[in-house]
């Protein structure tokens, strides 16, 4: 494959491409401890996917906590 290939896919999914790595990483350390094995694994990159994508929809990364996490004080 071209090296525009895949400049043109990271300009576009960079959020998803990162966050899957950090679910991956995640997931593996689970792993290394223990937990749940491939099921974990899958579950993290998944939450790594959904954040990345996201981000690459421009969305504020504050807006997507409050509405996963219950109100606090800021």
């Amino acid at each position: 494959m071209e090296y525009n290939f895949w400049v043109a896919m990271w300009e576009h999914h960079s959020g998803k491409i990162i966050g899957t790595i950090c679910g991956l990483l995640l997931g593996l350390l689970f792993i290394v401890l223990g937990f749940f094995k491939a099921l974990v694994v899958l579950i993290c990159m998944s939450l790594g996917f959904l954040v990345g994508k996201r981000i690459d929809q421009r969305e504020d990364i504050l807006d997507i906590l409050d509405r996963i996490l219950p109100p606090g004080n800021r």
